[in-house]
């Protein structure tokens, strides 16, 4: 069964002006539509083939380097997606609020620590809050498409908000101002997403 390129839940124009729609387009249509299509061709005829993408990033064997890339490759941007949302649609609350709270003292404190995981992720990468058993939140980083779920990478529990700081992701409209383009993902976080995914996974 092969793994197939997700439709955006909103157009790619929605969360103008924070990202533009021709980044997202470039982003959806080529970049993961790419990790797709080599992820299927990676697992095809091996014992990878039809398993869920969790099973196969959580058990993953980190020398196959197809698999990691594009592996990671599909499953992060799938949550990208899925943890934005056009402006003021939803907010911050309830136990992941509580819990952010608890772990880094304000909102405003988790905001400036996932932004300084993103900015001072050196060349291409991740950031990542993610989610360990029992409700306890973290943030931290991950270098090209590897990700929380992976063994070994240094980064525990499961990822439920992620932002992608390739340079394709802000390039086109931000240039080299990556802290510009993570001040303006703020404004787009799906945050009733993002507090669902808390819920199923703590």
């Amino acid at each position: 069964m092969a793994f197939e390129l997700p439709k955006l839940p909103y157009a790619y124009d929605a969360l103008e002006p924070h990202i533009d729609a021709r980044t997202m387009e470039i982003h959806h249509t080529k970049h993961h539509a790419g990790y797709t299509n080599n992820l299927n061709n990676a697992i095809a005829g091996t014992d990878l083939d039809g398993k869920s993408i969790e099973d196969i990033l959580t058990n993953l064997d980190m020398n196959n380097m197809a698999v990691r890339n594009n592996g990671g490759g599909f499953y992060n941007h799938t949550l990208y997606w899925e943890v934005m949302k056009p402006e003021d649609k939803g907010y911050l609350s309830g136990e992941l609020k509580d819990a952010i709270i608890a772990e880094f003292g304000s909102v405003d404190a988790f905001k400036d620590a996932f932004a300084k995981a993103a900015a001072t992720r050196f060349g291409s990468g991740w950031a990542w809050l993610c989610v360990h058993k029992g409700g306890k939140v973290d943030i931290c980083s991950t270098p090209n498409q590897d990700n929380p779920l992976m063994p070994g990478v240094g980064c525990g529990g499961t990822p439920i908000l992620g932002i992608d700081v390739w340079e394709h992701a802000y390039y086109l409209h931000y240039q080299n101002r990556r802290p510009d383009y993570i001040n303006a993902f703020f404004n787009v976080i799906n945050w009733n997403e993002v507090e669902k995914r808390y819920a199923e996974s703590k």
